[in-house]
């Protein structure tokens, strides 16, 4: 084989490969997002039975500014999602990627899916840019269709192999 095919050959497999590992990335990132929709869900539905949003709780310090004239602990901490809900009520968890409930308390269980969500966000982010430097690395390398023609490309993406007929 000549050096020019062997080169040739040799940026083929590059940019498959890189193409394979950019398709990879896309279905992790789908996974993934499918993951984070369903700790959104979730998270909205414990938020349903504590019946608060991330607004309707007050802040420690708008309670704290409130009570100054009562003699209580100077520092209330009020989880955002539990809010007056009584947190060590259990609750059922399905654990990611896993088909097993387990009945744990309610502050543990919001606790747990929202640094899952936090997580999730972060790996979805950084395959979003992985995603966009493969896509950018693939189209840089897209200069073949300067050197090959298109109907020669053309027949290299629609080409297979028969088997050869025997003429006996």
């Amino acid at each position: 084989m000549d050096d020019t095919m062997k080169q040739f050959q040799e940026t083929l497999i590059e940019i498959e490969t890189e193409a394979e590992n950019l398709l990879l990335a896309r279905h992790q990132l789908v996974e993934d997002d499918r993951m984070r929709n369903g700790n959104r869900e979730a998270l909205t539905a414990l938020r349903k039975q504590a019946r608060t949003t991330k607004t309707s709780v007050p802040s420690p310090f708008n309670l704290m500014m409130n009570e100054i004239g009562v003699s209580r602990p100077l520092v209330k901490e009020i989880c955002e999602t539990c809010g007056n809900h009584d947190s060590k009520e259990k609750t059922w968890l399905m654990f990611s990627g896993t088909d097993m409930y387990a009945r744990v308390p309610f502050h543990a269980a919001h606790t747990f899916l929202e640094t899952d969500h936090m997580r999730l966000d972060f790996d979805v982010k950084k395959l979003q840019s992985y995603v966009k430097e493969k896509s950018f690395l693939i189209s840089e390398q897209g200069v073949l269709a300067d050197k090959i023609g298109p109907g020669v490309l053309k027949s290299l993406v629609t080409l297979q192999d028969r088997p050869k007929r025997d003429t006996n």
